[in-house]
């Protein structure tokens, strides 16, 4: 993200890409579906949420980049597991990343499967200082009656929502 004023950079979103051996670099709509299917998709989603908070402590030694915050997408079944929670806070511990610093990207259909378990774990990541946005809303039920009871930071519309 860019500051429209200053036009310098301020926060980054960690996008996982893989470098496969024959097919080149595969966006995450190629290889994130299979993940999820062989049971794959937490262990990567931990490594992504520690690789990020590693990276945006190595970025922030840079004086220009000290304001740099970062984003991280959740899959639903990395969220809905009981040491969840538990997890972003080792990540965060291990690293010694600012809570504040961390924002947490969870799509809109995370919250069909169970709002309030996801209202409950979204509530303790805000009081630790973890931030969280729902992430392409509109591209699933889109009730925004979800949008009244839930506690998140931002909401990203995707955009066919808006067209």
């Amino acid at each position: 993200m860019v500051d429209a004023n200053s036009e310098a950079v301020v926060s980054f979103e960690a996008l996982v890409r893989w470098q496969h051996p024959s097919q080149g670099l595969l966006a995450p709509d190629r290889f994130i579906p299979v993940a999820e299917q062989i049971g794959v998709i937490v262990p990567l989603g931990s490594w992504a949420l520690q690789s990020a908070c590693a990276q945006l402590i190595a970025w922030r030694a840079a004086a220009e980049m000290k304001d740099m915050t970062i984003a991280v997408n959740v899959s639903p079944r990395q969220f809905y597991r009981d040491d969840f929670v538990a997890e972003v806070v080792s990540a965060l511990e291990q690293t010694a990343v600012d809570p504040r610093l961390l924002k947490l990207e969870i799509t809109e259909s995370l919250l069909l499967h169970d709002l309030e378990d996801a209202r409950n774990k979204v509530q303790l990541l805000r009081e630790i200082g973890v931030r969280t946005s729902i992430d392409d809303f509109g591209t699933g039920y889109s009730s925004l009656g979800y949008l009244k009871n839930a506690p998140f930071d931002k909401i990203k519309i995707d955009q066919g929502f808006v067209r």
